[in-house]
């Protein structure tokens, strides 16, 4: 059964080889990261519950590279929420993913607070300042490629601030256009990967944006080559065994 299935492995292994090469790619990432600094975001999970002010998801630290992987529906609305000192510098931009459907897709970005002098209109009653954020370009928008993911995304609207005052500062993507759609979420441009991200952060954030592009083939693939590995390993484990069985078996 084993020997079945490394041979049938072998061949669907050769009829997928375009893939493959992507897989190993990711390896070689995984290589590379484990000895040197990534230049990457780190990913933020969520429930998706951070629906408004009072359940906006906390980022960490607004200066560290984060990544949030969103869906939203018509007229929905996402909220962050970050602490910020006067002079800090604040980053935030908004990617989709390549994905058909989402060519003219373009969520609104808002930042608020009390060292915000506009005060544009926003849909929820706040007395913070408020500042919208809305794509300007042509659609579908610039494309840049991401090689650890190996995902193609459309650049959107980004944010480049300096806070002005102490406190606490919130981050509302929302829809205008009665869109639904997935988005990214990206703050900060400070890189924070060690090491030991290789074996825990780097995998999940693989996995996870293979989910969230639908990118369950590649998934597959990848499950397919462990499976076939470990059956390689578990077949010459055997054949070892069974053959130093004979030799002790014939020594006696």
């Amino acid at each position: 059964m084993l020997t079945l299935t490394i041979i049938i492995g072998v061949k669907i292994l050769l009829l997928i080889k375009n893939d493959m090469k992507n897989i190993a790619i990711v390896l070689v990432f995984f290589t590379i990261f484990s000895s040197s600094p990534v230049y990457g975001h780190k990913l933020i999970s969520h429930d998706d519950t951070h629906l408004d002010f009072d359940s906006a998801l906390q980022i960490p630290d607004h200066k560290i590279s984060w990544a949030i992987y969103e869906d939203l529906g018509p007229n929905e609305a996402k909220f962050y929420s970050f602490d910020a000192k006067h002079g800090d510098s604040f980053y935030a931009s908004i990617v989709v993913p390549k994905i058909d459907g989402l060519e003219n897709y373009s969520p609104t970005l808002v930042l608020m607070g009390k060292g915000i002098s506009e005060n544009h209109f926003t849909p929820f009653e706040t007395q913070l300042g408020t500042e919208k954020f809305q794509y300007l370009g042509k659609f579908p928008g610039t494309e840049f490629y991401e090689p650890f993911g190996q995902v193609t995304y459309w650049e959107r609207q980004e944010i480049r601030n300096e806070i002005l005052v102490d406190g606490q500062y919130f981050i509302v993507v929302m829809d205008e256009k009665n869109q639904s759609g997935k988005y990214v979420l990206a703050i900060g441009t400070i890189e924070d990967f060690s090491g030991s991200d290789f074996f825990t952060v780097l995998p999940t954030a693989w996995f996870d944006t293979k989910l969230f592009v639908n990118d369950y083939f590649s998934i597959g693939i990848l499950f397919f080559i462990l499976i076939t590995i470990s059956s390689v390993l578990i077949f010459f484990i055997i054949k070892k065994r069974k053959i130093k069985q004979n030799i002790s078996y014939d020594l006696r």
